[in-house]
């Protein structure tokens, strides 16, 4: 039974989608409480402009967002290939697999600590590495449930954008369905996320929310706009790996057509 299971390359392909998509969701969710600065990133000078009346703002980016838009890209694949309840099923195990990882890192945090260890680090600037962990794995919640619920939420914004510009175009124009779809679920994101983490945790003015959700999405719509071309690399060796025969038949099943 398994050896006929790894030798479907269908079966193959979303194992492979899968393990990418929690793994990549997860990691995101891990490193997104360091800030970096993307002009210093390439090199350009800092320039602060007010938006909104919001004083102050610069291109200040989490380090979540380097991973981010290729889930987006991914759900695309997915969804291109296996359909909206595939991508659906995926989003809910990464949803779930990510919970259980901040459960485990708050068991973490609280397990005491051993003595050696908490100074182990002084030479190094660490002079307890109790804090550190706490600092690196203790996300506040209101974090953790904006991210978890702007993830979730545009992942279904995504498959239905998606399926609609694929019902009225067919199968032309992927660059249309694909970026188009990334584009509106990652404004959607970007507001969940500020609105529930900062507005709702943090009591943010609405000026403020708003200016930094529209300096983030400007980011993000930059990033989709250029990932178009690796939607239509992966495509192609996709349709290689697969054959046409077999790719235009989960094409259509994805769509809810019948092949012959």
């Amino acid at each position: 039974m398994i050896k006929t299971l790894l030798n479907d390359k269908p079966t193959k392909l979303f194992v492979l989608f899968t393990s990418f998509f929690v793994a990549n969701a997860l990691i995101a969710e891990c490193i997104g409480g360091k800030l970096f600065s993307l002009e210093q990133l390439l090199g350009l000078p800092v320039h602060t402009f007010t938006l909104f009346g919001q004083s102050g703002l610069a291109y200040t980016l989490t380090a979540g967002v380097l991973l981010w838009p290729l889930e987006f890209v991914m759900t695309d694949i997915v969804n291109e290939y296996f359909g909206p309840k595939a991508v659906r099923r995926i989003s809910y195990i990464a949803v779930g697999l990510i919970f259980y990882a901040f459960i485990m890192f708050f068991v973490a945090m609280k397990v005491p600590a051993d003595g050696w260890w908490l100074g182990s680090r002084s030479e190094a600037g660490i002079p307890n590495m109790q804090t550190a962990f706490e600092s690196i794995f203790g996300q506040g919640m209101w974090i953790i449930l904006g991210s978890l619920t702007a993830f979730l939420v545009s992942q279904i914004v995504d498959v239905t954008v998606f399926h609609r510009i694929k019902k009225r175009t067919g199968e032309k124009h992927v660059w249309l369905r694909a970026t188009g779809s990334t584009l509106v679920s990652q404004l959607v994101d970007s507001f969940i996320v500020l609105y529930i983490a900062f507005k709702l945790g943090n009591d943010w003015s609405w000026q403020r929310v708003l200016a930094i959700c529209l300096v983030n999405y400007s980011y993000k719509f930059v990033v989709a706009i250029a990932l178009t071309p690796l939607i239509y690399l992966l495509e192609n060796r996709i349709e290689k790996f697969l054959g046409p025969e077999t790719a235009a038949k989960m094409k259509a099943a994805a769509m809810g057509k019948e092949t012959a």
